[in-house]
């Protein structure tokens, strides 16, 4: 056994107070909650089950973890209401409005431009 998959593996929960698996190995019944998503579930506010750990370089830690959530006990994603639906259509209409032109450009505004491209770069657009 690697010493990476030893850190990882503590299924009573006694080194990190819940218990962990090393990447891809969590036994079945639990799920991560874009795992739940998928299945038309969510956590539905219960505690975190277990985690799911591995190596990472990118981390400050140096290690990566995904809470697991049982999958006996998620509940049902709640339906799309036609108010929630009006105020995203309504959001994403404001993330694509460019604030200067005022145009509806199509595409969400890059925030490091804070206006549309032709805008940003006008004389560019003329020589094209």
């Amino acid at each position: 056994m690697s010493p990476t998959f030893g850190k990882c593996y503590d299924p009573t929960g006694v080194r990190y107070g819940i218990p962990t698996y090393p990447w891809k190995l969590a036994p079945d019944g639990y799920a991560t909650r874009r795992q739940l998503r998928a299945l038309g579930l969510r956590p539905g506010g219960q505690p975190v089950a277990a985690q799911i750990m591995r190596r990472s370089r990118r981390r400050k830690a140096g290690v990566a973890v995904a809470f697991l959530y049982r999958v006996d006990l998620a509940r049902p994603v709640r339906p799309m209401t036609p108010a929630k639906r009006t105020a995203l259509a309504k959001a994403t209409l404001a993330r694509r409005t460019c604030p200067a032109c005022r145009a509806d450009r199509g595409y969400v505004i890059p925030i490091s431009l804070g206006i549309c491209v032709p805008c940003a770069y006008p004389e560019e657009q003329r020589a094209a």
